[in-house]
């Protein structure tokens, strides 16, 4: 008596197996190589790379370049916080780009002195993710000191004069709104001859019917970092109202905050809110487009005075036009709703009809 078993799909499972192990083998081989590339350029690069820990802000790598420029400041630069490394009067401010540059993913340079009466350098950041943790690279520049700091390249020049005259009010305050400079299509808005009499001055003083809508406008930018086609109203000297769209956003300048204002008139786009001549009422998009442009109680007058109008309009369309039977699905008199279809412009009221439709 002889017994066999079918091998194949054990042979089939093996052969599986090693498939599957070679190709691990290749990817962890094309993983070594690219490794082997990135930590190449990391260590040849001449610019000064850290790479830290974004909850210690240790460091746990740093280029040659970058351990030869803290030589004096710090002996061991691996595992110590990075800002040990800096004057006592800049640590805040690196602190507080770093935190930035945490909870948002990106922050603007910063001009910061080393330890020990080191030179003065430009620090720039960024994240990356590895193994589940996030990671900073940051990257420094030794300051020329020869270099003037009021002189722009020849670009940034051109891009701030024609910030100045473009016909869009262009604004920067600070992080509590007190406005830092502006450019002429703004002084026009707001009826001023000069940057002077508005320099310092809060912005809300111009924005806005109530205080509330700075306040509501600077919180969506602090927490969100940029806002677009805002609906607000700016406020002239000489008493004008302008109907405007805003947009905003929030920057970081030398360890401080500040926003960015573009303030767009609207005006000619934005309707009244009132009838037209035939009682026509607006529609839902318009009254939300209306919001924060004009007083709570006339939207509320508004939008009832539409889902009157929807509601006829669907009765009249359900009942075949049939007047009578509208009025009472409607719980109205047909006087009364003789009445609102003359206010509201529907059906044809050339002639008095009292009786049955």
């Amino acid at each position: 008596m002889v017994f066999g078993r079918d091998l194949r799909p054990l042979s089939q499972l093996q052969q599986r197996l090693v498939e599957v192990q070679q190709s691990m083998e290749r990817d962890y081989s094309r993983l070594r190589q690219a490794e082997t590339r990135y930590r190449l350029l990391f260590q040849m690069s001449v610019d000064p790379l850290l790479v830290l820990d974004a909850e210690s802000l240790r460091v746990l790598e740093a280029n040659p370049p970058a351990q030869k420029l803290f030589m004096r400041s710090v002996r061991r630069l691996p595992g110590r916080p990075l800002p040990e490394a800096f004057a006592p009067e800049d640590r805040p401010t690196l602190q507080t780009l770093l935190a930035t540059l945490r909870s948002a993913g990106r922050a603007d340079e910063l001009r910061v002195r080393l330890a020990d009466d080191g030179p003065e350098v430009i620090v720039s950041a960024s994240t990356f993710r590895q193994e589940g943790g996030l990671l900073l690279l940051v990257r420094l520049e030794i300051a020329d000191a020869t270099q003037n700091a009021e002189s722009l390249p020849d670009s940034r020049a051109r891009l701030l004069k024609v910030l100045d005259g473009v016909p869009d009010a262009f604004v920067v305050t600070d992080a509590d709104g007190g406005i830092i400079s502006a450019n002429s299509a703004f002084l026009d808005m707001v009826q001023l001859t000069a940057e002077d009499q508005l320099r310092g001055a809060p912005l809300d003083r111009w924005l806005g019917r109530q205080s509330v809508e700075f306040e509501v406008l600077v919180a969506t930018l602090r927490s969100r970092g940029a806002v677009r086609l805002y609906g607000s109203t700016l406020r002239g000297e000489l008493g004008s109202l302008t109907d405007v769209e805003i947009s905003g956003v929030s920057v970081l300048h030398a360890g401080q905050q500040c926003f960015g204002f573009s303030i767009r008139d609207v005006g000619p786009r934005v309707r009244p809110p009132t009838r037209t001549g035939n009682g026509a009422t607006r529609s839902v998009e318009q009254l939300t487009e209306l919001i924060g442009r004009v007083p709570l109680k006339d939207l509320v007058r508004e939008a009832t005075d539409a889902i009157e109008r929807l509601c006829i309009e669907a009765a009249l369309d359900l009942t075949g036009d049939n007047r009578a039977s509208a009025a009472e699905m409607l719980g109205l008199s047909r006087q009364s709703l003789y009445v609102k279809l003359r206010r509201y412009g529907l059906g044809d009221l050339g002639a008095e009809d009292g009786g049955e439709d």
